[in-house]
């Protein structure tokens, strides 16, 4: 971890006591770690302990003697934020947008990868409002790190235990090692819908919301690579350093975008839920109702993937999706064969919980050396790890 940036957030929790023995072990192995502190922190473990060990002033006002702290300079001078222990209190705090300490104001404008440690009683742990804030915080794309089974401080026994100090220090080392796993690598990803335009104002769409490509963006950025997000229209969007967007309306943008990017990348994964047909002529004007029946002739857009596939070459990895709702497993795999694919991923639209608009979904994955692994339904964040590591393992990257 020599050289590494590491900032360490502390929140009111027993379990800070251990944390001086995590920066000694962090800054022996060669990291540079700065120290955050909540207001309540202080009550469990010293500010000097802390600063002695790193070398470095310990964070905790916005405005201290006259001076302005820039949590947003910090936010991007990291290569990682660790916040341990993370209380019940911040964890909702996170969770809900509230930034009313220093901590929470880096938090809020960190480009960097957020892991969290909570700790906390048992109950606590269980409450379904800690259940949904975590859940939050893992769709936000932020990394939480089980709390263990164990001694609590009110003297019960069961979960809710903060990690132990080693096991985080050998999870921050794995972030490091994974976090390279893509670097050089250029990935081409397409996510959302297209709009085809009918008028100034009708068009035909789909009801993607390109959740799990952005996931997939995220996934590949924070693993090293430098991606290429090709975005149809949606409000969300990625903002990791290592992603480059590109927003497109319809399927011909997207198209061209594509094509302009594909031949200096590596890997290209086709998430977008592209339009298969558009209007062969847009009205210049808005349409007005005026008779019974209306029809619009149609025309086939064109095959991004089946266009990628054909120009693709041995060192470049493609990636494409198959959203079925009868015969899934045998459309997904004619989908690899005839598109020249690599891997295909598969949604059934009969499947609960999986598809459009939701946070999770199931996939089952195919390539074109046979293999077939289907996952359990998993937060789209979850999915797109599944991904990069099916790709990694195929491309023996």
């Amino acid at each position: 971890m020599t050289g590494k940036k590491i900032i360490i957030g502390i929140t009111g929790s027993i379990a800070a006591y251990k944390i001086p023995q995590l920066v000694r072990l962090l800054v022996k192995a060669g990291a540079e770690v700065q120290v955050m502190m909540t207001p309540n922190a202080k009550d469990f473990v010293s500010p000097l302990v802390l600063s002695t060990l790193t070398r470095k002033p310990v964070m905790i006002e916005m405005f201290d003697e006259n001076t302005w702290s820039n949590h947003v300079m910090l936010g991007r001078w990291a290569d990682i934020i660790l916040i341990a222990p993370a209380s019940c209190n911040t964890l909702a705090k996170m969770a809900n947008g509230l930034c009313d300490n220093f901590l929470l104001a880096t938090y809020m404008s960190a480009t960097c990868p957020i892991h969290i440690a909570p700790a906390m009683d048992e109950d606590m742990w269980h409450h379904p409002s800690t259940k949904a804030n975590l859940q939050k915080l893992t769709y936000f794309g932020n990394v939480i790190i089980e709390s263990q089974f164990g001694e609590l401080a009110s003297g019960l026994i069961g979960m809710g235990r903060m990690a132990e100090v080693e096991d985080l220090v050998q999870h921050v080392q794995g972030f490091f090692l994974q976090n390279s796993q893509l670097a050089g690598k250029e990935i081409l990803i397409t996510a959302g819908p297209t709009y085809e335009n009918i008028d100034p104002v009708r068009f035909i769409g789909n009801h993607s919301s390109g959740k799990m490509g952005i996931a997939i963006a995220n996934e590949c950025a924070r693993r090293g690579a430098k991606v290429h997000l090709v975005l149809g229209p949606t409000h969300l969007s990625a903002n990791h350093k290592n992603i480059t967007t590109y927003k497109v309306t319809n399927a011909q943008s997207m198209f061209e975008q594509c094509v302009a990017l594909f031949p200096q990348c590596q890997i290209g994964i086709m998430s977008a839920a592209v339009a298969d047909y558009t209007p062969i002529e847009v009205a210049t004007e808005k349409i007005k109702k005026k008779t019974e029946a209306f029809a619009i002739a149609l025309t086939k857009t064109k095959d991004i993937l089946n266009h990628l596939g054909s120009i693709k070459n041995a060192n470049q990895i493609l990636v494409g999706f198959a959203l079925e709702s009868v015969d899934e497993k045998n459309n997904a795999k004619e989908k690899l064969k005839a598109k020249n694919a690599d891997i295909i991923v598969l949604n059934s639209v009969r499947d609960t919980g999986a598809g459009f608009g939701h946070d999770t979904n199931k996939v089952t994955m195919f390539d074109k050396n046979g293999y077939e692994e289907t996952f359990d339904l998993k937060t789209k964040v979850e999915v797109a790890k599944d991904i990069v590591n099916k790709i990694i393992i195929f491309g023996k990257i």
